[in-house]
């Protein structure tokens, strides 16, 4: 097959820049933006300008080029203050956001701000993607079954959000599937380590083959079904593929114990 891939360099808040990217562009994936690690080293003003006045600007862009869809990446983040600590909260779709940050508040901005412009001119799908980058194993490993996904998983969502049929906006979580259901959150919160027993023993054995502590206490699950109904979406690599990566000494993992910033939400 002949590559046709192009890569553009340049500055995507800049006009000229995204009229050339978005000729003859069938749609737009638009993931640029500060996040976390950003925030109080970066100005607030500056997570304005580049996650919410960017994101306007992308999609004004991509409506004047005629480009039909834009999928923007979002975060499960953006919940903040939904989850409080002693409980478990089930999120979906439907949980209103409270945000924590700056970097929530200007993601959640741009989400309304690009739901206000959806229509038969743009459809609009917006992605809320859950932890992916590199943690410490266990902690990577108990998140895969209620707060983490693969980053490969994602790219599965942002492609089959390219197509999907439907509404002219469209919201999802995109988080690997739990194995629990909202009646769980109240053991959950008091004794996760039992719950994950009963419903996950092969990863409970794993922990204890490794020599790992089971998570005490879980405080969130993320609901990914409106993302299965609504685009097809089905995650391929759960805790397994952690353990799997930690084996062959995967970047995309880190070893138990690694000293990381807990600055990520």
């Amino acid at each position: 097959m002949e590559n046709i891939a192009e890569d553009i360099v340049g500055y995507f808040a800049n006009e000229v820049h995204l009229r050339s990217a978005f000729e003859r562009a069938d749609a737009v994936i638009h993931t640029a933006a500060l996040h976390a690690p950003h925030v109080g080293v970066v100005p607030d003003a500056e997570f304005q300008r580049i996650n919410v006045d960017g994101t306007r600007m992308v999609a004004q862009a991509a409506m004047a080029a005629g480009v039909p869809r834009l999928v923007f990446t979002s975060t499960t983040a953006l919940y903040g203050h939904a989850v409080s600590a002693a409980s478990c909260t089930f999120i979906d779709e439907g949980t209103p956001p409270r945000p924590k940050s700056i970097y929530h508040r200007t993601k959640l901005e741009a989400e309304q701000m690009l739901e206000a412009m959806a229509g038969p001119h743009l459809a609009v799908r917006v992605l809320r993607m859950s932890r992916s980058f590199p943690e410490s194993a266990d902690v990577m490993a108990a998140y895969r079954l209620h707060r983490g996904v693969d980053m490969r998983d994602v790219a599965d969502a942002h492609v089959l959000a390219l197509t999907n049929a439907g509404d002219d906006f469209q919201r999802y979580i995109i988080s690997a599937p739990p194995p629990f259901s909202a009646d769980d959150c109240d053991s959950l919160a008091k004794d996760a380590a039992s719950v994950l027993r009963q419903r996950t023993p092969a990863l409970a054995d794993a922990f204890t083959q490794r020599e790992w502590a089971l998570p005490a206490t879980i405080d969130r699950i993320y609901s990914p079904a409106c993302a299965a109904e609504g685009l097809g979406w089905t995650s391929r690599f759960g805790f397994g593929e952690v353990l799997a990566q930690l084996d062959r000494r995967s970047l995309e993992v880190l070893p138990v114990g690694a000293n990381i910033s807990r600055k990520s939400e």
